[in-house]
């Protein structure tokens, strides 16, 4: 049990470790997978948006059932952004990106914290405090948009 165990994880580390680009057999599958990510988040970070304008009523469970959901789905879109991937689908993401790769993880890895305080502020059932958290992490989505996402 624990040599199965053992050959599960190191297989799990491999497979992390490979490059992005490996992990998708065309850019294509890279790109719908970034964008089906960023769909997917941006779809549960709007209803959090519709709590936090009082567009919805306030929902404590909804809002941390979908702070969670965003949370994990923002780790997951900037492995679609390997090479090759400015090209091949229709896709509003800008030349930057690959020209200016640092500064990208910059603010990816901005979002991706911004998400984690957005499900603390969810999970202390607190309205004030996921708006807060919720303007926090539209600015840090917005931010990059500006810099690296076409209109």
């Amino acid at each position: 049990m624990k040599l199965a165990a053992s050959l599960a994880i190191a297989a799990a580390a491999c497979a992390l470790a490979a490059p992005a680009s490996a992990q998708f057999a065309k850019p294509e599958d890279a790109i719908k997978y970034r964008q089906s990510a960023l769909f997917v988040m941006a779809q549960h970070f709007g209803r959090i948006g519709a709590m936090a304008n009082g567009r919805v009523p306030y929902d404590a469970k909804a809002a941390v059932d979908n702070a969670e959901v965003v949370a994990d789905m923002a780790k997951l879109p900037w492995a679609g952004f390997g090479p090759g991937t400015d090209k091949g689908l229709s896709t509003k993401a800008k030349p930057e990106i690959w020209s200016e790769q640092a500064r990208f993880k910059e603010h990816s890895d901005k979002m991706i914290a911004e998400t984690g305080k957005l499900l603390v502020a969810a999970k202390t059932n607190n309205l004030d405090t996921l708006k807060a958290a919720f303007q926090s992490t539209a600015g840090s989505c917005k931010t990059c948009h500006d810099a690296f996402r076409s209109q």
